[in-house]
């Protein structure tokens, strides 16, 4: 039984991280399912354009844009009236030229931010990218010392069976 309850215990990280990949996976293909079906739909349903070049990038920008009011939900999601009013204003600078950092910077300027999924890399956002690897990396930490001792009884249990083993058969 015991044999049993080490073997589960040895696969249990293994299993564990083979969840969370096929869960992520999915989760990624599941993503790009609506993404697509929201490009088409944005651009298609009110908006024309000279260029495949600008509608693609109007796509770009309404998946980039954060929506106000949503706050979790991108411009080319939400159906609020302000994500309403951003997409004509990307749609209207997008028509006089503007390329998209010009674009991205208008609405930083306008809404602030948080409007912008990608937030910049200074000293106030390095936390975001900074943090999950520090807990990345104490988990492999602590996984592996977990492994260490784990491998450290079992030799000691191997080495007391033997040493009871000679024990009985001096006896």
């Amino acid at each position: 039984m015991q044999r049993l309850i080490r073997i589960y215990m040895k696969a249990l990280p293994t299993l564990i991280a083979s969840g969370l990949l096929f869960a992520i996976s999915v989760s990624i293909a599941a993503q790009e399912a609506v993404n697509q079906d929201n490009e088409s739909d944005v651009a298609t349903e009110k908006y024309e354009f000279e260029s495949n070049a600008q509608r693609a990038l109007f796509l770009e920008l309404s998946q980039e844009l954060r929506c106000p009011k949503c706050q979790n939900q991108n411009i080319a999601d939400s159906n609020a009236m302000i994500a309403e009013d951003m997409k004509r204003k990307v749609h209207q600078l997008v028509q006089q030229g503007s390329d998209k950092n010009q674009v991205i910077n208008f609405m930083k300027q306008r809404y602030g931010e948080f409007v912008h999924y990608k937030p910049p890399v200074n000293q106030i956002t390095i936390w975001l990218y900074l943090i999950p690897a520090f807990f990345i990396l104490l988990a492999a930490v602590v996984i592996a010392s977990k492994k260490k001792t784990t491998l450290n009884k079992e030799i000691d249990e191997e080495t007391l069976k033997r040493a009871e083993q000679a024990l009985k058969d001096n006896e």
